[in-house]
């Protein structure tokens, strides 16, 4: 895995809805609690008088906790407190600090993106520059770790940090004094014409901020024509179910049923479509595939169930299950699966989850079976058909959702060398030690993504100057994988260079020449027929 953090935390694939926040009463609610309370705090009471050695008794409650949980559900699990705030952060929207992306390469801190606007960005942070100092202590060396930086970088807003840089062509170490401040956290990952008419929108996770980020996106796209829109959902792993219902909101008219919760101990919680959204009447196709969970699962059921979109790609996930934060005594947090949810036409899409080691490896087995491959490979019941509430297309429950058009996975181009170079961060390492020496010179020529794009060419002095580079940091290079996968390899390094020069955008604008799900989404769009069914 590489060793690669976002100042701003990279989203991981998490597959969970959070729902309100909530204390835990805890006064025992039934003899049989009381009992097993009893009997829990006996046990701790005879290995604090008997046990032959020293206990922590901490950290055996934490694992006795996590232990219980694991016999529940996948999704029902134990946070402890010193975990609480970095794994809430990337839904909360926001965090202070200086507002950068950074990755250690060769035990030192590298500047990988600056966030616009940020603190960083202020006083002349660019990518490429090295982290040598913080506040005049040494921040290179074996001892210099993703958790070493954020406890040194981030801090309260308005208090001050120090960072020594050590920028390329400059023969000096440079100083900089870094105001903290609030960072904003994007869960609009790119937004852009893909092509005149074609809007495309890709949503990373259902964070707080999702929907002003969507209001400001979809506005500023629909200053041109848009024939139709692409609501990118692909890996999307969930996040607040109410972010998700604010953004089904946005395609659907008023009074429309977007999704209902029930449990054992909650009653039936409906949530509907209210006033006019953003972009109620325009032709739509969501995407989604085997890594869209939980809210993006919300999404893409109600726009198929009211028949609002054509949905392309791959089955989702297929998780539905909401989850509730409870906070403990200590503000650790336990996130416990309160209910499940269903679609408008009634679905539950939660695959089942009795066997723990199948469901962990689903997407791997799908792989493994040619699902991913072949639409034929995924066999649902009669007993879960349900039947779309306008045109009354047929549709499945349980297990995920399935597309309206299947597109399969494509690893025709793809090799042992190309998947090398991404596992061991090559591309990245190289635009930091080699390109970023050209920075000024690639913006003055390539202002915009939209240029770089169009006029930027890997020719085969730099395609070649990079495969060296590749060889140096023990990459084999087999001529068969070379042939097959040369346009794979000369996109990403293209896209890797555009994310350097202008950000996460610029890395997704790029790399839409080999996005074969999103293309043919393009083209099936193009040509309009997919839209029948619907309009």
């Amino acid at each position: 895995m590489k060793k690669i953090i976002v100042f701003i935390i990279i989203f991981y694939f998490s597959t969970f809805i959070y729902s309100q926040k909530n204390t835990v009463n805890i006064e025992p609610v039934n003899d049989i609690i009381s009992t097993q309370v009893q009997k829990f705090s006996q046990l701790l009471n005879l290995l604090d008088r008997y046990y032959v050695d020293t206990v922590n008794f901490s950290h055996l409650t934490e694992e006795a906790i996590k232990g219980l949980l694991s016999e529940l559900d996948p999704h029902s699990v134990y946070i402890p407190a010193k975990d609480v705030k970095s794994v809430e952060e990337p839904l909360v929207g926001s965090f202070e600090g200086i507002g950068i992306t950074f990755q250690i390469i060769r035990d030192t801190i590298n500047v990988i993106e600056v966030i616009s606007g940020g603190p960083a960005e202020i006083v002349g942070i660019f990518p490429g520059d090295k982290i040598i100092k913080i506040d005049d202590s040494v921040a290179y060396g074996s001892y210099v770790t993703n958790d070493y930086v954020t406890k040194k970088l981030r801090g309260p807003k308005g208090t001050s940090v120090k960072v020594t840089i050590k920028r390329v062509n400059h023969s000096e170490l440079i100083d900089f004094i870094i105001i903290r401040d609030k960072i904003p956290l994007n869960s609009i990952n790119a937004a852009y014409m893909l092509e005149p008419g074609i809007a495309y929108i890709k949503v990373d996770r259902f964070a707080r901020n999702t929907i002003n980020e969507f209001k400001n996106t979809i506005n500023e796209l629909k200053k041109e024509k848009i024939d139709f829109l692409i609501l990118d959902l692909r890996g999307n792993g969930g996040g607040y179910l109410s972010t998700a219902v604010q953004l089904a909101d946005e395609f659907l008219d008023a009074g429309k049923l977007i999704v209902y919760t029930q449990g054992r101990s909650m009653p039936v919680n409906k949530y509907a479509s209210s006033a006019k959204g953003e972009y109620q009447d325009g032709k739509l196709i969501v995407l989604i595939d085997e890594r869209s969970a939980s809210a993006s699962e919300i999404v893409a059921g109600a726009m198929q169930d009211w028949d609002r979109a054509i949905l392309m790609g791959r089955r989702s996930f297929g998780k539905g299950l909401v989850q509730n934060p409870y906070y403990l005594l200590d503000g650790s947090l336990v996130r416990l699966t309160i209910a499940k949810y269903y679609t408008p036409t009634g679905r539950c899409i939660q695959k089942p989850y009795s066997n723990s080691n199948e469901y962990y490896h689903d997407i791997e087995n799908r792989l493994k079976k040619g699902e991913l491959m072949h639409p034929d490979s995924v066999h649902l019941p009669d007993s879960l058909k349900y039947y779309t509430l306008n045109k009354n297309r047929l549709v499945y429950g349980g297990g995920g959702i399935m597309p309206d058009v299947f597109i399969p996975l494509d690893t025709s181009l793809s090799s042992e060398l190309s998947n090398q170079l991404v596992r061991k961060n090559i591309y990245n390492m190289y635009v930091i030690d080699i390109i970023s020496k050209e920075r000024e010179k690639l913006l003055n020529s390539y202002p915009t993504k939209e240029v770089f794009r169009k006029k930027f060419i890997i020719y085969d002095d730099l395609f070649n100057n990079f495969l060296n580079y590749a060889k140096n940091n023990e990459i084999e290079i087999n001529n068969d994988e070379l042939e097959r996968s040369k346009s794979i390899i000369n996109c990403v390094l293209k896209a890797s260079i555009a994310r350097y020069l202008y950000g996460v955008s610029g890395y997704y604008y790029n790399i839409y020449e080999i996005d074969y799900e999103l293309k043919k989404a393009v083209e099936l769009g193009k040509d309009g027929k997919v839209f029948e069914q619907l309009y």
